[in-house]
């Protein structure tokens, strides 16, 4: 093989490396633009996994990489004028120069090509002779640029501004300062990686950066301003620099790695932010991954291999670069958090790109989560568990006017389609029965419609005559009187999604006019999908009607003994569609801005919470974002929280999506909850977190962290009924609600 790295970097080192190791007749040559002892950044940092992939991959850059290493176990935090330490991580870092030194040293031993200061600002100047050319170019990749219609890459710009310097400031441990001056808020990445040497990263918002003189600072100007800041921190210590320029971090993604014989690599393809430690990381398991697709496939069909290859890593990368995100936008936004007490701040912090959760912290670190959980009983209220013990988070009540709550874990609203005209039957009463007895804190009722032209599907329940109020009232009966549990019910209107199929009948199909359809209608007359019928355009009159249709739905929740009223405002239902500019097209004064296309839903909500007890709290559910360009944005669900709040909402059920086909959710576990965060911090008011929460230690996770007052969950209570009791057991919190008659069929305490 004939192979050309353009790029001297740790991806395109890395992979000649192993290539020349494997395919010895093969040539390699590697052309990098700057000297070979040049190098940008000051350390490099890798976990006790990542080393071992390396051991398996070339023993001997192992070896000497790992001959280089500082290691460190712990990560303190400055917050505050506090300082607190987590350990049990496993971290070890290296300076960045000495790393390509050990490649450059490997590969040159293995009879790779190098030559430096070399410029190559096309890969077609080698295409024809080479059988592959890896374009390991970094972040600003020409390569990457010259096929750009190929692998069209998605770029997206953080809000923050960082510097990545250097200091003498000998560090013990992976170190975060948060500091706040009259410019704004501060962030340090710091840690060790050489004797006397460690890593010193300054992030700040942009206009933080802006606001303190540093968009026109030199590189002299940035460290008299951050050694002046940080002082105390630096201990006398000086900052250093090497291209310190400031800088905004970019996200890429490209929707294809590879155009004929040329395949991207490295910072060139994929980015993940430093906050995670990864883009070396990710370069070099990158390598691994393309030797290996030639080793399983030969070296004859490259095309085939490179196919191979992206197959093999898209879905590894495009989770770290998930938790990478999750990571970035929490340092973006960390000043909402400077309320917390440093052991919430430092668990937040902990668990911030959803990797590390409450039980994977616990075994990391036992002292800090038994802190943070003592810390969080105490701060809330909560009475000790029976045998002293602080309980977990999740299951510390909490209080919603005059409702207290067992515990913060909540059955979610999960339609069953399975009522007789509205009528809920023996399957809903079994069906919320069983999980009130499971030990939740709160069950909520499917989405129950305020008219039969309300339901999405025949199946569907309701709430609008009699026989309604008499079999609702039969499951709230037994679950106040065989539970611990409250009970609350979701009011809704299914808008232009109604007049459908059940799901398994055929999933998000309108019925036809001879299998029973009925009209809809919406803000708009705009079809849900292009082979559905549009509804008709609402008029006064038909706010009216439906507007009193659930206050009589309220009125008769109220009857029926419900604890709680949810309003559903969420995923394309018709008060949902009223507030998305996507589906909300009208020119009068209920369309337009946010706040008259939110001046229907308000006036709805205020008419329920008019007559409903004033005791008693009123929820709603919201799409807080459509996912989709043109619709709802995470500033949009801030204002709506806010007006619900003003109008006697008790707390926001944060969901999103469902108004259009078009959307294009970022699934993946709780990946709904920094909206509901963001709403509790910016918005001051309760929040119910909701989406792939997969139980009590995703729970545990999002309630200490204070990014949710509750936790909604559907899916999981679907398998365990009993999801709330079992986790009880296995937290060894004594006080859990057992029924009497399931006492024998205990599980023994695991703590």
């Amino acid at each position: 093989m004939n192979i050309v790295s353009i790029g001297g970097g740790p991806a395109g080192l890395y992979f000649s490396i192993l290539m020349k190791k494997r395919f010895p007749d093969a040539r390699i040559r590697v052309f990098e633009r700057n000297k070979a002892d040049d190098t940008f950044g000051w350390g490099v940092v890798f976990s006790e996994e990542t080393l071992s992939t390396f051991a398996d991959a070339d023993r001997e850059s192992y070896d000497a990489i790992r001959a280089n290493f500082a290691y460190w176990d712990d990560i303190e935090t400055h917050f505050g004028g506090t300082s607190v330490t987590s350990t049990g991580h496993g971290f070890c870092g290296m300076s960045r120069k000495r790393l390509l030194e050990i490649l450059q040293e490997r590969a040159r031993g293995l009879g790779v090509e190098m030559e430096f200061q070399r410029e190559v600002r096309t890969a077609e100047e080698f295409r024809a002779e080479s059988d592959l050319v890896l374009a390991a170019d970094g972040v600003n990749s020409a390569v990457r640029a010259e096929y750009e219609k190929t692998f069209k890459p998605d770029i997206r710009w953080g809000k923050c501004k960082f510097t990545w310097l250097g200091t003498t400031r000998p560090l013990r441990a992976f170190t975060f300062h948060f500091k706040e001056n009259a410019h704004g808020l501060f962030q340090v990445h710091a840690y060790p990686f050489e004797k006397g040497l460690s890593t010193w990263i300054v992030e700040c918002r942009e206009e933080t950066w802006k606001a303190a003189g540093l968009d026109e600072a030199t590189e002299a100007d940035t460290v008299r301003y951050c050694e002046e800041l940080f002082a105390p921190e630096l201990d006398g210590h000086r900052l250093l620099i090497n291209r310190s320029t400031w800088r905004t971090f970019p996200t890429i993604r490209c929707e294809k790695w590879s155009h004929g014989n040329v395949v991207l690599m490295g910072d060139a393809v994929h980015t993940a932010h430093f906050s995670i430690g990864s883009g070396t990381k990710l370069a070099m398991e990158g390598a691994i991954a393309l030797h290996d697709a030639f080793v399983a496939h030969g070296v004859t069909d490259v095309p085939l291999v490179l196919a191979a290859y992206e197959e093999a890593r898209r879905i590894d990368v495009s989770k770290l670069q998930r938790a990478a995100d999750v990571s970035r936008e929490w340092f973006e936004n960390s000043a909402r958090y400077l309320r917390q007490h440093p052991l919430q701040f430092t668990f937040n912090l902990m668990t911030r790109s959803k990797r590390i959760t409450y039980d994977n912290l616990a075994q990391r670190d036992p002292k800090l989560v038994a802190a943070t959980t003592k810390w969080f009983r105490e701060s809330s209220g909560a009475p000790k568990a029976s045998d002293g013990s602080a309980p977990p988070p999740a299951f510390t009540p909490f209080k919603l006017r005059e409702l207290t709550l067992s515990n913060r874990i909540v059955v979610s609203p999960m339609c069953q389609y399975s009522a007789t005209d509205g009528t809920p039957g023996d399957w809903h009463l079994v069906h919320l029965g069983s999980r009130a007895i499971g030990g939740a804190g709160l069950v909520i009722t499917e989405m129950t419609n305020v008219s039969a032209d309300a339901r999405i599907t025949k199946g569907c329940a309701g709430m609008y005559s009699d026989e309604h109020v008499a079999a609702w009232s039969r499951i709230v009966e037994f679950v106040h009187g065989s539970s611990s549990a409250k009970i609350g019910i979701q009011l809704a209107h299914a808008g232009r999604k109604g007049s459908a199929f059940h799901p398994w009948e055929g999933f998000d199909r309108p019925l036809a006019k001879v299998e029973g359809a009925w009209e809809t209608i919406g803000p708009s007359p705009l079809p849900f999908a292009p082979d559905w019928p549009a509804p008709r355009e609402m008029t006064r009159a038909d706010m009216d009607r439906v507007r009193n249709n659930f206050v009589r739905a309220t009125q008769m929740s109220r009857k029926c003994g419900f604890d709680m009223v949810e309003v559903h405002m969420a995923h394309g239902y018709l008060l949902s569609t009223f507030i998305s500019p996507l589906t909300n097209r009208r020119t009068d004064e209920y369309g337009g801005s946010l706040a008259n296309r939110m001046r229907w839903p308000l006036e709805v909500f205020s008419a329920m919470r008019a007559v409903w007890a004033t005791a008693m709290p009123m929820s709603v559910r919201i799409s807080a974002t459509d996912w989709a360009p043109g619709g709802l944005v995470g500033d949009d669900a801030v204002e709506i929280a806010r007006m619900l709040k003003d109008a006697g909402c008790d707390v926001i059920d944060v969901s999103s999506s469902g108004n259009t086909i078009d959307s294009r959710p970022q699934y993946g576990r709780m990946f709904q909850v920094p909206f509901a965060d963001r709403i509790r911090h910016e918005a001051r008011i309760p929040v119910m977190a909701v989406g792939m929460i997969q139980g009590a230690d995703h729970a545990n996770t999002v309630i200490a962290a204070g990014r949710a007052d509750l936790c909604a969950i559907a899916r999981p209570h679907l398998a365990d009924p009993y999801l709330t009791l079992h986790a009880a057991s296995d937290y060894g919190f004594p006080d859990a609600p057992w029924p009497v008659q399931y006492l024998l069929g205990r599980p023994p305490r695991k703590g």
